[in-house]
């Protein structure tokens, strides 16, 4: 059974005309769930929102309050790309407690796998930033209440933007293993395959930069010689994925090369990767061309839930092998650092 929490009724986030992260795409993403003939699994539970304990665990309380002050006041623009408006705050709580929710369900018993489709995104917010349309860091909030119930988390993040803030969070964090397959370069030029924990965690962070163009063979071939063993070895309790769908051949700020069947093998690689059934979540980050996100996203949960749904063949050819090379070295020349 698939968990689903979304609320596309509550979301009170509104960014400006054209702005590419819009309410538009939450239908986008759930219309998947039909395109996949899985609606029929689908366990649907509300979002709460998060509570202050479980922010200030990723997020500074000085930010915070700082954060609910704008929005209330009226909002505006944070940065050239961020926006926010009165009722931002409270569609950002729901975000960021959306994923919790989704452990939840799952601790209960109600699902095998779960997805959250909320907005806004969150692997861009660090502890006292928000940047990259994202105001609250969704997956590091769940990832860190996971982490102080003492369990090991490992975080994939395959959106096609690097999650600096999710890394910059659990930089130093022996609990969480945060691993980024992401178009370099690009925003937010972070994600170098040097950088790979700090001095207390290090080989917890492991970055796999690819290139334009790259296509689905190269992150299979990342998934299989860079994030297995490392997963392996880190021995997860859980597995939560940054599912951004913005590296889509048809998405418009990016440039790799992915279909709909790519997505489909990277979910099933990913979910493979948990210690058993009902420790998989998936939360929605990027993707901003809504066709490619509704058959994306379809293609994903089918897979997990282990059903075909195949609306594009999976695809190769591209450059980036050697990238991937490149980053197994850096991480194995962090592990013997060690």
């Amino acid at each position: 059974m698939l968990v689903v929490v979304a609320a596309p009724d509550l979301d009170g986030h509104r960014t400006g005309a054209g702005h590419p992260e819009r309410a538009a795409r939450m239908p986008a993403a759930l219309g998947g769930i039909d395109a996949a003939d899985v609606r029929d699994a689908v366990v649907a539970i509300p979002p709460r929102r998060a509570t202050e304990a479980e922010l200030v665990r990723a997020h500074r309380p000085t930010y915070l309050d700082a954060l609910r002050s704008f929005c209330h006041a009226g909002g505006g623009a944070i940065d050239p790309d961020t926006e926010a408006v009165p009722g931002s705050w409270d569609t950002a709580l729901l975000a960021a407690g959306a994923p919790i929710a989704a452990t939840e369900a799952l601790r209960r018993g109600d699902g095998d796998v779960a997805f959250v489709a909320m907005r806004p995104p969150g692997h861009h917010a660090t502890e006292d930033q928000a940047m990259g349309f994202c105001l609250l860091n969704n997956v590091a909030v769940a990832a860190a209440a996971l982490a102080v119930a003492g369990e090991r988390v490992l975080i994939v993040d395959w959106d096609v933007h690097h999650g600096n803030g999710t890394q910059a969070i659990f930089w130093n964090d022996p609990r969480v293993l945060y691993v980024s397959t992401h178009q370099w370069p690009l925003f937010p030029g972070t994600g170098r395959a040097t950088e790979t924990g700090g001095s207390d965690a290090p080989g917890t962070t492991l970055n796999i930069p690819v290139p334009p163009g790259a296509t689905g063979d190269v992150l299979l071939q990342a998934f299989d010689e860079v994030l297995a063993p490392a997963a392996e070895r880190f021995a997860p309790d859980w597995v939560l994925v940054s599912a951004g769908f913005d590296g889509h051949r048809r998405d418009p700020l990016a440039d790799l090369a992915l279909t709909a069947g790519d997505f489909a093998d990277l979910a099933a690689r990913v979910h493979a990767l948990a210690p058993g059934p009902g420790r998989t979540v998936l939360v929605l980050e990027g993707g901003y061309d809504e066709e490619a996100l509704r058959l994306s996203v379809g293609a994903s949960l089918a897979a997990v839930l282990g059903t075909s749904f195949r609306p594009e063949q999976a695809s190769s050819g591209g450059p980036g092998s050697s990238a991937v090379t490149a980053a197994r070295q850096a991480h194995e020349d962090s592990a013997a650092a060690r």
